[in-house]
């Protein structure tokens, strides 16, 4: 059966269902994805939260999907566009074709679209509205619907792992993804993951040796009324902010953030570290970015910067023991070159807290 693309800028694709739901039409905003492989990643990750993901590279869903290498419990997208799905995965891990995982989530996939004109126009035009439907003419309206995003994929209860840990990470979930979590597990820490609007208070009556501000979805103004309690514990601990972390971070010290054009997602961005002078390869997902120019008489220093467009992908405070990365880190999918970075927020802990105990 065809399936129709409509962009919001008036551009409309064929393709064909693979797996089509009875929630039709379908709309999101429209972003891609560059890298070769990690797309189970990609449709795990909660930062992807209602978007309609554009995968660039051609055939999708060779190695299937496994049990290992899911970042949430469930997906995030609120559909699949590729040129061509795979279903005859041929990957001894693999337990589902991405046709059959994402049938049973009810999200739908689409192929046989023109994904490199697709991402042209998202180039041009910029992250759009998009519906998908069966009709081939063009709706008169394009509905997003709800904007904040990080209600919907925050933990709502608190939970801890590593109990035997060296040190206490206190995880602020704004939609975080496993493998954070299990980068600081790996290293001897204990994490205890709490809801993304828990109050300065109550992080601080679980007795942290520091906080990490995780990724999520959306805009970070739509947190605006969170920055006062951000602020406050930025301020009272060491902390380190990745990708949504680092904009809220960035906004509760006084700094402005503001939309990209296409976004940042794939899995071959360069990064330059001005403190190591040294440039590594990262993975990256996200629409928004801190603005440079709204640094000036915060406290924040640029430390890392995208060797693409020139953005900010990272900064230290001069006073606040500070460290954020817009990039992610713990990757997966991507390379690992930034990881580093969980070793150097460990190290700002124990410096923090006078203690001798070896973490990595």
């Amino acid at each position: 059966m065809k399936a129709y693309v409509h962009l919001k800028s008036g551009d409309t694709f064929e393709g064909k269902w693979v797996v089509k739901t009875d929630n039709e039409p379908v709309s999101g905003e429209i972003v891609f994805y560059t890298g070769m492989t990690g797309y189970q990643e990609v449709l795990t990750d909660p930062s992807y939260k209602d978007q309609i993901i554009v995968f660039t590279y051609p055939l999708i869903g060779n190695y299937g999907i496994n049990l290992e290498d899911f970042e949430s419990k469930q997906p995030h997208v609120a559909g699949v566009i590729v040129y061509e799905a795979c279903m005859n995965h041929s990957h001894y891990q693999a337990k589902y074709s991405i046709s059959e995982y994402l049938q049973k989530w009810g999200i739908p996939l689409i192929e046989h679209v023109d994904t490199r004109e697709v991402v042209k126009q998202i180039r041009n035009e910029g992250s759009m509205p998009v519906m998908i439907n069966t009709d081939s003419d063009k709706p008169q309206s394009f509905e997003l619907g709800e904007m904040e995003k990080v209600s919907k994929v925050s933990s709502t209860q608190i939970s801890t792992e590593g109990h035997e840990g060296d040190f206490h990470v206190v995880l602020m979930d704004f939609g975080n993804k496993k493998s954070i979590q299990q980068s600081l597990l790996k290293r001897g820490c204990k994490v205890t993951t709490v809801p993304y609007n828990s109050s300065y208070e109550e992080i601080k009556k679980l007795n942290p040796d520091g906080i990490l501000l995780s990724n999520g979805p959306g805009d970070p103004k739509h947190l605006k009324h969170l920055l006062p309690n951000i602020s406050k514990v930025i301020k009272a601990f060491p902390t380190l902010g990745i990708c949504l972390g680092h904009q809220l971070a960035g906004l509760a010290l006084g700094a402005d953030t503001k939309k990209l054009l296409f976004g940042h997602r794939g899995a071959n961005h360069p990064v330059m570290d001005k403190d190591t002078k040294t440039v590594f390869m990262t993975s990256q997902n996200h629409s928004y970015y801190v603005d440079e120019k709204s640094l000036a008489g915060t406290g924040l220093k640029t430390r890392f910067y995208n060797l693409h467009d020139s953005t900010i992908e990272g900064f230290y405070h001069e006073s606040y023991q500070l460290i954020t990365t817009q990039f992610h880190p713990e990757a997966n999918p991507g390379p690992s070159e930034g990881e580093y970075i969980f070793d150097e927020f460990l190290q700002l802990i124990k410096e923090n807290n006078g203690s001798q105990v070896a973490y990595a």
